[in-house]
């Protein structure tokens, strides 16, 4: 989105009746061929680079479930603990359906709560890495609208139609883009080395190719009936003294699950949309004129924090979703997720 909107600013040439200001800067930029795709190119070019990921591929973790058997493998111990799962049930708790588990089956196994432990560990550091990479190409892709935007108030003042008070203005938003950059890219590093060291992979490998988003939100999730009943399998197999922590941190888990669940899809399904509708209309009103770029960019920026609220939402949600799914099946979280909040063993966002 940021880039569509970023060649929309390059497109967007003034009419000849528009201000001297508009005429001479657009002149100024108009010595590039592909006005500010090259002035992107120009910056890349001429200045420190910005923190990239590594270009050679990593070792492919696609998804929870790859993320879950690999953590399991290096655990010795849980190769006779599997087996004796058997294979459907194996199946359901890589694929994170661990509500298919038969309650009263798995408790006759010694060794079957590493099995859920290490998978839920797996999972959240797998959820962190993927949303902490999202998070930084969508930062990178703020900064080069910034870039295009100081670049246009650089020549601005070079022919003397803006002030350098205003062009400061500008120049303190490209410095904070480039800082929030460096600030995301060393929080994708860490939580992808956490993850590393999850999978007992630091030492063998030092990237990892992960996917380029987190998995959607579910379209539905357990009943409150079927949540009930899963509660009720689980409390029976625990010893009576254990049954009230199940049962406080039940209540703990689902509120956090229906808490960030609303949240996430509060801001995919209202907030998103309406920022949407936001920037198309201000492109339009750019395209004519009645909006200068920097107001344009402002939309732009607005945007993309929206949008890595949403990446935070979601990651939220899937982590909750977790806990709760760990808790039912007799685990006990060192905390419980916050809507909005880091989660626990997590460092806040770097940057936003």
């Amino acid at each position: 989105m940021l880039a569509l909107t970023t060649a929309a600013m390059a497109s967007a040439q003034p009419a000849v009746e528009q201000s001297s200001d508009w005429k001479a800067a657009n002149e100024a930029v108009g010595q590039f061929k592909r006005g500010h795709a090259d002035l992107l190119k120009w910056e890349a070019a001429n200045s420190a680079p910005a923190p990239q990921e590594a270009a050679a591929a990593g070792f492919p973790v696609p998804s929870l479930e790859a993320a879950t058997r690999l953590a399991w493998r290096p655990h010795l111990e849980l190769q006779k603990v599997l087996p004796r799962l058997g294979e459907a049930n194996v199946d359901r708790i890589a694929q994170g359906r661990w509500h298919e588990v038969d309650a009263r089956h798995q408790r006759r196994i010694d060794g079957v709560d590493e099995v859920f432990e290490v998978a839920a560990e797996a999972r959240r550091a797998w959820l962190r890495a993927v949303a902490a990479r999202q998070s930084v190409r969508l930062q990178r892709e703020s900064l080069e609208a910034a870039e295009a935007a100081t670049e246009l108030g650089r020549r601005m003042v070079k022919v003397g139609n803006w002030s350098a008070y205003q062009q400061s203005r500008v120049e303190l938003g490209l410095s904070s883009e480039r800082r929030a950059l460096h600030q995301a890219g060393v929080a994708a590093r860490q939580a992808e080395r956490a993850l590393l060291y999850t999978l007992q992979l630091n030492g063998v490998h030092e990237r990892l190719a992960l996917p380029d988003t987190l998995p959607d939100l579910p379209k539905q999730t357990l009943s409150d009936v079927e949540l009930a009943s899963e509660l009720a399998e689980i409390k029976a197999q625990l010893p009576r003294v254990d049954q009230w922590k199940v049962e406080a941190n039940f209540g703990q888990a689902l509120a956090s699950r229906d808490a960030t669940l609303a949240v996430a899809r509060g801001l995919r399904d209202d907030v998103m949309v309406q920022r949407q509708l936001i920037v198309d209309e201000s492109v339009l009103q750019y395209n004519g004129m009645l909006k200068s770029v920097w107001e344009l960019l402002t939309e732009v920026q607005a945007h993309a924090q929206s949008q890595r609220e949403t990446i935070a939402a979601v990651r939220d949600y899937w982590l909750a979703d977790t806990d709760l799914m760990w808790v039912l099946q007799g685990g006990e979280p060192t905390a419980f997720v916050a809507p909005g909040g880091a989660a626990a063993g997590e460092a806040p966002a770097a940057g936003h």
